[in-house]
């Protein structure tokens, strides 16, 4: 047998048999795999299963992982992260590709979680989210403080106990998974919630409040105690940066010891190195304030003092150099006596030359010269009337002018009308007689006046034929003049047959042939 010739002695199998058949070998070759590579694109569905691509430089192979499984890993899966995984090799019909089913995926040591870290810190650098400008001051002494942390772990009775310690405020706690899938997801919830409270004014009974709701808080912790770096993993999530970074209150961050850093740490307006510290920061010493207030007053009380004693001083010692009254008001005294002496006469004088002056006045206030006035002013009047009556009349005419000559075209258009609308009626009286006596020649009671009869069943329908009729059907028979009851007897239907067509002969065209022929 050649190469070329068919090898008809093979079995025949059916595309799903096949397949079946590479799936059994495929699994019972491998079984379970542990397998190391690089995410490639992550795809989260709906449903809860997630699909993603596993490759290295050289290959890429499929990957699912079922939504029961997907439910207990912690580690948020993006592309470009090295991982291990366990799980089991199989392959799927439907595309013709084979794929591992994941039952455990971890990352590929330390390593691969730092450089994602730190692809994650120069992406939020390059935004801005870490600059200095954004961030804000904390307040000094908050009324309200919103605490965000596990409400079951150490961390929370520390620092409600640290604050106690210094200056007990009013705190709010804001339950939240710190560790575990879904927890980046709550503490980001958790500061947009405290931000979407509604600011209120503070209330002397309730230390700061909104008529029973709950207030807007001053300042924000958010808050873990120490882990390894996968169970703080969960605060350098990008939404729980974006929140931080977003937030208008203050917020503290306060997760791990002093060596662990996150990213929230860089997004948050001051990071504390442990809980209690984030505690220290939010509030200062109750008794230190206090201290300071009684020394203050006592240091403004003396500083009082001693100015109002230099006070006295100076002022005694102006007293002593101000001259006698006496000597002050000699001069003045003096002045007065003249300017009385001498106001007599200026009173005479002045009185004199007003008396003048008001004689100059009076003789130019003779009755003639207002008489002469007066008749100026009249003739001035008389003239401006005069021109008055005259552009009245003038106005006058021309209205007259223009009402006769706008009466006439006004006449001119009702003629037109009338003649226009008696035109118009003829044509449509025309068109209504054309109308009727089409609607006569065209109406079926012409029909029945020939000798002719229409025939209807019980329900007023028109019967068309013979054998739509059936022995004691009640009829309706319409003659010309009126209608007649009457009542079906035995019906027998007579086939006719069928007008033979009329044939109309083909014009002829002049040169012989057949054809339409022309139109002219």
């Amino acid at each position: 047998m050649t190469l070329t010739e068919p090898r008809l002695n093979l079995p025949e199998l059916t595309v799903s048999e096949l397949s079946a058949a590479l799936k059994r070998t495929i699994e019972d070759a491998y079984g379970y795999v542990r397998v190391r590579g690089e995410l490639g694109k992550v795809s989260y569905h709906g449903n809860g299963h997630v699909y993603f691509d596993l490759k290295d430089d050289r290959a890429s192979i499929a990957g699912v992982i079922w939504r029961s499984t997907a439910s207990r890993i912690r580690l948020r899966l993006e592309a470009g992260l090295e991982v291990v995984i366990t799980g089991r090799l199989t392959t799927y019909p439907g595309r013709s590709q084979y794929q591992i089913v994941v039952d455990t995926i971890e990352p590929a040591g330390l390593g691969a979680l730092m450089a994602l870290l730190e692809e994650r810190r120069k992406k939020f650098i390059a935004e801005g989210l870490f600059d200095e400008a954004r961030k804000q001051l904390l307040p000094y002494l908050p009324n309200v403080i919103g605490v965000i942390t596990s409400p079951t772990g150490a961390v929370i009775r520390d620092i409600l106990h640290r604050l106690a310690d210094r200056f007990p405020r009013r705190v709010l706690i804001w339950p939240v998974k710190v560790q575990g899938e879904g927890s980046a997801a709550e503490v980001a919830a958790a500061i947009e919630g405290f931000n979407a409270l509604a600011p209120s004014e503070p209330s002397p009974a309730s230390g700061g409040g909104n008529g029973g709701g709950l207030p807007r808080p001053d300042l924000l912790i958010v808050a873990r105690g120490g882990g390894s770096l996968e169970d703080l993993w969960s605060f350098n999530e990008e939404i729980v940066v974006r929140a931080a970074a977003a937030s208008m209150i203050p917020l503290i961050s306060a997760v791990g010891h002093e060596t662990d850093v996150t990213l929230i740490d860089f997004a948050a307006d001051r990071r504390a190195p442990t809980p209690t510290a984030a505690a220290e920061m939010a509030v200062p010493v109750r008794a230190d304030l206090l201290l300071n207030v009684d020394s203050l007053a006592r240091r403004a009380l003396a500083c009082w003092r001693r100015n109002q004693e230099a006070r006295r001083t100076e002022l005694r010692a102006a007293v002593r150099a101000l001259p006698d009254a006496d000597e002050v008001l000699a001069v003045p005294r003096q002045r007065l006596d003249h300017a009385a002496a001498a106001l007599t006469r200026a009173l005479r004088a002045n009185a004199q030359i007003h008396r003048v002056d008001f004689s100059r006045i009076a003789g130019r206030m003779s009755p003639r010269l207002l008489h002469t006035a007066v008749e100026r002013r009249r003739e001035r009047y008389d003239a401006i009337a005069q021109r008055l009556r005259a552009s009245l009349a003038a106005n006058i005419e021309a209205s007259r002018t223009r009402i006769a000559r706008e009466s006439e075209r006004v006449v001119a258009f009702a003629h037109r009308a009338s003649r226009a609308i008696e035109v118009i009626l003829d044509r449509r009286f025309a068109r209504l007689d054309s109308a009727g006596q089409l609607l006569a020649a065209f109406s079926y009671r012409g029909v029945l006046a020939r000798g002719f009869a229409l025939i209807r069943d019980a329900a007023g329908e028109p019967l068309r034929t013979a054998a739509a009729v059936s022995a004691g059907m009640r009829l309706d028979i319409e003659f010309s003049d009126g209608r007649v009851g009457a009542v079906a007897g035995d019906t027998q239907v007579t086939p006719q047959t069928q007008a033979a067509p009329i044939l109309r002969r083909r014009r002829r065209r002049p040169d012989g042939g057949e054809g339409q022929g022309s139109l002219f």
